[in-house]
């Protein structure tokens, strides 16, 4: 898995590719999010476009990102998982836990409000 970073609006988004399987890779998420969460970023966008598998340790990263940004007081959100992604966040029923989003534009906005 390859991961880049960027601050938009004071939004951290966090940009995933190829396979996400925790164990390592899954750290390197992590720690990206505790760098930024001591530096006042509360709101996190985990784009899973170019996601083409995630195994349950994946999903485990996942949700112990959601909890360490909650925990901090600010919102985790998804965007634009593939049909393969977004499938398994419904077996999973994790898709009544993440809030997901199709576009960067929608995100935006709602973190405007």
């Amino acid at each position: 898995m390859k991961l880049s970073s960027d601050l938009k609006e004071g939004i951290l988004f966090v940009y995933l590719t190829g396979d996400l399987l925790g164990e390592t890779n899954g750290m390197e998420l992590i720690d990206v999010l505790n760098e930024k969460v001591t530096t006042n970023v509360n709101n996190c966008v985990i784009d899973l476009s170019s996601v083409r598998y995630m195994s349950s340790t994946g999903i485990g990263v996942l949700i112990t990102a959601l909890t360490k940004i909650k925990n901090k007081g600010g919102e985790l959100v998804l965007l634009n998982p593939t049909e393969q992604i977004l499938k398994l966040l419904t077996i999973t029923k994790l898709n009544l836990i993440f809030q997901v989003y199709a576009s960067e534009e929608e995100v935006l906005n709602t973190f405007k409000k």
